[in-house]
């Protein structure tokens, strides 16, 4: 056991940290500069959670397939290394340490929150594995450590899905309605918009269920961070392909409208099949900021999206998905595009 290189003594980042801290070699496409370092806990034993789409996913783990988690690698290196190329890279904006479904990982979550909290002046997330968790006492132990957000990756939109790709029909522990109490337990601890939720677009819910799942989460006090479904090799899914960009935009502005408490569901329109037909407001000055269609998640010491990961819903090649920062003119327009705008 002593030579295994587990959490919290090793940790995994992703792809684009370690490019940015100068790990691996590579640059960005179109300059993209990673901003938010995010951090992943490290168990030879791995995740005991079987989710049909993860690709930390124990199903996954037996096909013997590949390891990549979000699309890409998430090389494992020593923390002390980690936190000592984070302080010579005035880039990064916060700290996001993501916990997995393991027995050892509320202890070492808290053990590492701490010693960024000590060693850095960063502000520090927290995506946390709610399947352990059964109290606010470990909430209030990660806000006590450092934490002063959370996020809480409900992923698929409704409970048939969450049961479906997550829980009882694929043989894992989590369950849809604990997820749901867990985000009103942080928003307890952390306060109101310091919980975010995680969905994942495309899983096979219609647009109209997945609004649903956004304001859910916005009348709870917190708000959504937005995926694109992109298929893992070797899990259940790696044949299931992205949502159409015409959905993906549709429901990127939705977010933002709903997040940005401009509207709410009760003034969006939807079609027979569950599709989003009426905004509720004139979207076209929405479209020109381009915000909707930036990444979202945790905010860093400016106040701005420090967690952009570039590309991590896509290939650089693109269509680009979620922009790890702010669209141009043309990009703008090729938005306009994809949503069908121009043939409206």
């Amino acid at each position: 056991m002593m030579n295994q290189k587990n959490s919290p003594h090793w940790i995994q980042t992703s792809l684009a940290a370690a490019l940015t801290l100068g790990l691996r070699e590579g640059s960005f496409y179109r300059n993209a500069r990673l901003k938010g370092l995010n951090l992943l806990l490290h168990y030879e034993e791995g995740c005991l959670g079987k989710c049909a789409f993860c690709g930390l996913s124990k199903i996954r783990e037996q096909s013997k397939k590949g390891k990549t988690f979000i699309r890409v690698d998430w090389p494992l290196y020593p923390l002390e290394e980690i936190l000592q190329r984070t302080k010579e890279h005035p880039q990064i904006q916060r700290i996001c340490i993501s916990m997995i479904t393991h027995p050892k990982a509320l202890c070492d979550t808290i053990e590492i929150i701490r010693k960024f909290n000590q060693e850095t002046d960063l502000p520090i997330s927290v995506l946390i594995a709610p399947t352990l968790i059964h109290t606010v006492q470990p909430l209030e132990e990660m806000k006590g450590a450092g934490a002063d957000r959370i996020g809480i990756a409900i992923d698929a939109a409704t409970a048939d899905l969450f049961d479906r790709l997550r829980g009882k029909k694929v043989g894992g522990p989590h369950r849809w309605d604990h997820y749901w109490e867990v985000v009103e337990m942080g928003v307890e601890v952390f306060g109101k918009f310091n919980v975010g939720i995680h969905l994942i677009v495309g899983l096979g819910e219609t647009e109209k269920e997945m609004v649903e799942a956004i304001q859910k989460g916005q009348d709870r006090g917190s708000h959504t961070h937005l995926f694109s479904f992109f298929p893992e090799k070797g899990s259940p899914l790696e044949n299931h392909s992205p949502p159409p960009l015409k959905s993906y935009r549709r429901i990127q502005l939705a977010r933002w409208i709903i997040n940005q408490e401009l509207g709410s569901i009760d003034q969006m329109g939807f079609d027979e099949k569950g599709n989003l037909s009426d905004f509720g407001m004139e979207i076209d000055p929405l479209i020109q900021l381009g915000e909707p269609f930036m990444t979202s998640g945790c905010p860093g010491r400016n106040g701005k999206v420090a967690c952009n990961r570039p590309y991590g819903n896509e290939r650089p090649s693109g269509p680009i998905r979620n922009f790890p920062f702010k669209p141009t003119q043309e990009d703008i327009e090729e938005i306009r595009k994809q949503m069908g705008l121009l043939e409206e």
